[in-house]
């Protein structure tokens, strides 16, 4: 079984945390003396800081994990040992490995093994897709959820944050605190009535991981849903995800690793995800910089079943995100750009 490592790298994530915290009081005490149109320009300060902390984090964790790119690492049809029953659990697929993972991670973090609030194995739930980060945090740091995951433009996942048990309540009024949506046109898939996915809300990240950094670049095991980018299709394919390095690397200034999942910078109004070509988004690069881009500025996305058509998909929102720019049930296609990256690791985002 895996084990923390917390005393040596506790601390560069406490300094880090620190300085974040000496800007955010900066920003308290200018944001009065500024106009309404500069009021995002020192949150987007803290909001590329923090992807810069969790990028710098990635490059300590690949020089401690012979050059990996953090991942999860339970594997298919190998036994771990669950921490609240103590018996060994055989993984049966990718996903479960995964899932088993993440609730090792969250129980040990936050010592809810037992109980109403113990976190369970999340199996439905893709855990590379929006939870990628568990894995370094769980390398950084001794707690769950941490903060420098969610931008200050991220309220609703601060707010989750700060009432991590909030979904037992059956009168709490967070999206998707009761499961599905109460309003027609958001995503309605089922399985955020499970409790298993209702306890991760807290614990997701405002800064995505590009799936290549999990996925097989030729024969990936996931592709994207046609109808959601928050859904992925199984492949059949037998490859292990994870283990991917960052010597596959090939452009690394050119080459996107995370990105904030919405420009909600330019326009505060009227947030933007991050396939529309309009959108300006944070992007943190395998070569360890942080620059705001254009999203048309970067090279289409890849097919790979059609090697001359772009990877194109609607956005279907989430009721905690922002809508897309034609309203709900928007059916303009978006091309995927660096999320999907033709020749994945290989490839590049930003010539």
């Amino acid at each position: 079984m895996p084990t923390q490592n917390t005393s040596r790298h506790a601390f560069t994530i406490l300094e880090l945390l620190v300085i974040i915290g000496i800007i955010a009081l900066l920003i308290g005490i200018l944001l009065p003396a500024l106009g309404s149109n500069c009021r995002g320009r020192p949150m987007n300060v803290v909001a590329q800081a923090n992807l810069r902390s969790l990028t710098t984090g990635a490059m300590n964790y690949a020089g401690d994990h012979n050059d990996s790119i953090f991942s999860y690492t339970w594997k298919v049809d190998e036994s771990y040992r669950e921490l609240s029953s103590g018996n060994e659990h055989l993984m049966t697929s990718n996903m479960e490995a995964a899932a088993f993972q993440a609730m090792n991670i969250l129980q040990r973090s936050t010592g809810r093994l037992q109980g109403t609030a113990s976190f369970k194995a999340p199996s439905p739930q893709l855990m590379h897709l929006r939870y990628s980060h568990l894995v370094l945090m769980d390398w950084l740091t001794d707690r769950q959820p941490e903060p420098i995951a969610a931008s200050p433009f991220d309220k609703n996942l601060i707010d989750w944050q700060e009432n991590p048990l909030a979904y037992l309540d059956e009168k709490n009024n967070f999206p998707y605190g009761k499961g599905l949506p109460t309003k027609p046109g958001y995503d309605m898939n089922p399985i955020w009535t499970d409790p298993a996915i209702a306890q991760l809300w807290p614990l997701a990240s405002t800064y995505q991981v590009v799936p290549h950094a999990w996925l097989n670049d030729t024969n990936p095991q996931y592709t994207p849903s046609p109808t959601s980018p928050h859904h992925m299709i199984d492949t059949g394919s037998k490859n292990p995800m994870g283990g991917r390095k960052m010597s596959q690397v090939a452009h690394p200034s050119g080459k996107v690793f995370m990105y904030e999942e919405f420009d909600r910078f330019t326009n505060e109004k009227k947030p933007l995800y991050a396939t529309d070509p309009i959108a300006r988004i944070n992007l943190a690069f395998f070569d360890g910089s942080v620059r705001q881009e254009l999203v048309k500025d970067a090279n289409s996305a890849y097919d790979k079943d059609n090697p001359s058509a772009i990877w194109e998909q609607p956005y279907l929102p989430l009721d905690t995100f922002p809508l897309p720019s034609g309203g709900l049930n928007d059916q303009t296609k978006l091309d995927l750009r660096f999320r999907w990256t033709k020749n994945g690791l290989a490839g590049i985002d930003y010539p």
